[in-house]
């Protein structure tokens, strides 16, 4: 392996100053340089606990810095765009964070500089990388339970994040910013969807509809194969942090998922019970290590990405027919 990746990281959000973190210990073949976010006590408070060499204001400077081999992305999402074009024109490899774009126009422009300037880009689909997720692709793909013929998938936050945050500017929507990850699983384990019909509502925070977005939402698809699928989803999960996945064949059923984060039971009278996961970071830990590190590899290895602009573009594409339906009522074609 040649010398260490000196990796810039491009905002500090929760998960992004998780990632820098990661970088100063956890992966192998790369090591943190630089950080940037626009807000001056985050970068200062992540460069002294990270002891990253350069922090930076302006992302710009950072994307510049000929210090910097490869820039991770994980500003919000309306912001992937500039920061991806500005990376690409840098001849920098590029780490993104889901979803790609909130537009699909801007994701065709992102995917069109990366191809442009040749540059090596990876988009972050973490559930890929999940021990489990990644064993059901492999056991699909090898023909275990025939053809795949129903897709169901849920996804369920324990409470929502601000109204601010949930704003469709801000984050494209219920379906979009958190049902991104299904619609890309259903993609990857059952090909390209042909239209989705969905509905959704608010009743336990009527203020979400304020803004323009559903506090839960049910979508139906039709493949191209001739399968059909299912994907709710939901931020008020209120027990914890519920992720689960079944895949039903001609010779089988995968089911995937877990609500147990502890492996105890505590059985009393008239009663058995066990705790259950709190949130993403608890639930995938270990698949955004194996995501990054995997970025590492391919870049040190020259290996191919194994997930790329195609693919945010395809799961932005269903994701965008499932909000148009929300609001149109009707049945809308992926296009």
């Amino acid at each position: 392996m040649n010398k260490p990746l000196n990796i810039g990281v491009v905002g500090l959000g929760r998960l992004g100053s998780q990632y820098a973190r990661y970088f100063t210990s956890r992966i192998t073949g790369a090591r943190l340089q630089a950080v940037s976010d626009v807000n001056p006590a985050t970068v200062k408070a992540v460069a002294a606990e990270t002891g990253a060499a350069r922090s930076y204001l302006d992302y710009h400077e950072l994307v510049a810095d000929p210090t910097v081999d490869a820039v991770v992305v994980m500003t919000p999402t309306k912001l992937h765009g500039e920061v991806v074009i500005a990376a690409a024109a840098a001849k920098k490899p590029i780490f993104c964070e889901k979803p790609l774009s909130l537009d699909v126009g801007e994701a065709e422009q992102m995917k069109a500089a990366v191809a442009r300037h040749g540059v090596f880009f990876q988009l972050g689909f973490m559930r890929r990388f999940d021990r489990a997720y990644a064993a059901a692709k492999k056991r699909i793909d090898s023909g275990e339970i025939g053809t795949p013929v129903m897709f169901k998938s849920s996804s369920k936050d324990q409470l929502p994040p601000p109204v601010e945050y949930l704003r469709p500017a801000n984050s494209g929507g219920l379906f979009i910013d958190m049902g991104i990850h299904d619609f890309d699983l259903a993609r990857w384990y059952m090909g390209e969807a042909t239209d989705a019909y969905s509905v959704g509502n608010n009743v336990a925070f009527p203020e979400i509809a304020t803004v323009g977005d559903v506090e839960s939402g049910l979508t139906l698809l039709n493949f191209a194969s001739g399968a059909i699928g299912s994907i709710s989803l939901s931020r008020i999960g209120i027990y914890g942090y519920g992720i689960h996945t079944e895949i039903v064949g001609t010779q089988g059923t995968i089911q995937i998922g877990y609500d147990r984060e502890t492996a105890i039971l505590v059985m009393k009278k008239d009663v058995i019970s066990h705790d259950t996961i709190p949130g993403f970071y608890e639930r995938f830990e270990q698949a955004y290590l194996t995501q990054l590190q995997n970025f590492v590899d391919n870049l040190h290895f020259g290996r191919p990405s194994p997930i790329g602009c195609d693919d945010g573009i395809g799961a932005q594409r269903v994701a965008l027919a499932a909000t148009r339906s929300v609001h149109s009522g009707h049945r809308e074609r992926v296009v």
